[in-house]
């Protein structure tokens, strides 16, 4: 039986790289995303090893997520999708607060915490049954660093908080929840930054240059396959020293 893997956010960037690198280890991939761009929705498909999933992750109740596991036997659980807004907040001295609308706060915390959460509780009896399992969240350098996008840098530090306390439940039926923790990388999401944030990013780094998304999934696939059971409760800097610690 081949090692089931839910890749969530898995239509582009990061996501995509990892589906594709977890296929090469010859597991069945379930690709997750809301909307898969064309071109890739082939690409994905093409591969022997891949099954797509068009599902929105936002608004979901326990039993949604419940029936979801009901569908899938899933060994490793990696919470990938993840979402940002950048509104101005030059009106906060005039009182207007940061500029997130109420539907951009909620766009954020369902897909960047209550989804992983949700999926982690619904999935978590399979693997306690199985005695085995993998969890990989993958947060962000802004968990440490503060970030201009205040819902998502506070999303990605809760990240990392639900990762050690997943850990901790779930360790003693030899599941291992892990976190990483990229630094500026390749992708739509770096792309629609301004200009002046990329040049402020890239200006942290050794290289000079933003990770390729698929330098972060060799990392997940690592955590999510191959890591020993005893690095569990951890987060790995994907970040070439944009934030030593």
């Amino acid at each position: 039986m081949k090692r089931g893997v839910l890749v969530t956010g898995a239509a582009k960037g990061i996501g995509y790289q990892i589906a594709k690198q977890f296929a090469s280890q010859n597991c069945h991939v379930i690709a997750l995303d809301k909307h898969f761009p064309s071109d890739n929705l082939k690409k994905l498909n093409s591969i022997p090893n891949i099954t797509t999933l068009e599902y929105d992750l936002r608004k979901r109740t326990p039993q949604d997520f419940q029936e979801l596991a009901s569908t899938y036997q899933i060994h490793t659980l990696i919470n990938n999708a993840g979402t940002l807004h950048c509104p101005c907040p030059n009106g906060l001295a005039e009182g207007k607060g940061l500029g997130f609308s109420i539907e951009q706060i909620e766009d954020i915390l369902d897909t960047n915490l209550k989804a992983p959460v949700g999926l982690i509780e619904a999935f978590a009896p399979q693997m306690i049954a199985r005695k085995e399992g993998r969890i990989v969240n993958v947060g962000s350098v802004s968990a440490f660093t503060g970030h201009p996008d205040l819902w998502y840098g506070a999303s990605k530090s809760g990240i990392l908080n639900i990762t050690k306390t997943f850990a901790s439940l779930l360790g003693k039926h030899q599941i291992v929840v892990n976190a990483v923790a990229p630094g500026p990388t390749k992708t739509d999401m770096y792309d629609s930054l301004p200009q002046s944030r990329k040049d402020m990013v890239e200006r942290t780094v050794n290289s000079g240059r933003p990770a390729e998304a698929s330098e972060v999934a060799e990392s997940v696939l690592w955590l999510g396959l191959n890591s020993p059971l005893y690095v569990n409760g951890s987060t790995l800097d994907v970040n070439d020293s944009s934030y030593p610690r």
